[in-house]
This record gives structure tokens, sequence and C-alpha cells, in this order.
């Protein structure tokens, strides 16, 4: 059990240290390049969700944020013994909402900063961060979970 509360301390310590390093070198709006035309680093603030969206409700990200944590430690507890993916999709989950939950309580604002164009498409997808990504990876995990799950149950049936 120790493993996965590691897995979401290091999703928290990533996403920190690396907008840390953001505030620290960077200007809002400053971007460095990695991978020409591909990835680079853009310093960006987001006072909403996912997209900007619902921009300036901190207090309804916060009561959310800590449903969800209770919510998630609740299943991690009771459910989700002896299911390593699940158990795995779960702290993922959780690193992502508590790192850019301590940003929103502790700044006003997510600090987001990894700026992706996808030129087959010419699509810019909007800018993220550690904990964007670990939020997008942990349900990404779940659903396969739950597939796996369901498929395993109608085996038994069967």
């Amino acid at each position: 059990m120790f493993i996965y509360y590691a897995i979401a301390a290091v999703i928290i310590a990533a996403d920190q240290f690396t907008k840390w390093l953001v505030l620290q070198n960077m200007e809002i709006g400053e971007r460095i390049p990695v991978i020409e035309p591909y990835l680079g680093w853009l310093s960006h603030r987001n006072r909403g969700a996912a997209w900007g969206m619902l921009e300036g409700q901190m207090w309804l990200f916060a009561i959310i944020t800590i449903a969800v944590i209770v919510g998630i430690l609740y299943y991690f507890h009771k459910h989700a013994k002896g299911q390593p993916l699940f158990q795995l999709s779960l702290m993922v989950i959780l690193g992502g909402a508590i790192g850019n939950f301590i940003d929103r309580m502790l700044r006003g604002e997510v600090v987001d900063f990894v700026d992706v164009l996808i030129p087959v498409i010419n699509y810019d997808f909007p800018i993220f961060n550690i904990a964007d990504a670990a939020l997008t990876i942990g349900v990404i995990l779940m659903i396969i979970f739950v597939i796996y799950d369901e498929k395993q149950e109608k085996k038994k049936v069967s």
C-alpha cells in the first residue's frame, strides 16, 4: 500500500517542483522551445478548470477537489485492495488532484507550462502541467481497469 502513496507523492513533488521552476525562471507568456515546433515550455496561468472553464470559482474547485480526494481514499481502502491497476489509477489521480489543488489554494491559479503542437492536424493542444497529465493518465488507467474487470466478470458468469 505504501508504494501507491509514494507514487502519488512523487507526482505531487514533480508537479510542484516543475511549477516552481517555471515561476522562478520564466515570465508569463515566455516560451522555451524543447523540440521545435512540437514541444515547448510556455509559462501560463489558469484561474479556472480544464481549458479555463469556470474561471474564478476557487470555492467550487476546493469543494470538488476535497470531495474527490475523500472519494479516492475511500475507494482505495474499501474497494481497490488486491486490484493493483485500480489502486494505481486512484493514486495517480490523487497525485494530480492534489498538485493542482495546492496551486489553487496557494496561488489562486494553476501554473501550466507544457505546450504541444500536433502539426498533422494543425492543432495547438491546451497548455497543461504534470498534475493535468497525471489526472488524464489516471483516468485512462481506470477505464482500462473497468474494461478488464468487466471482461473478467463476464468470464466468471459464463
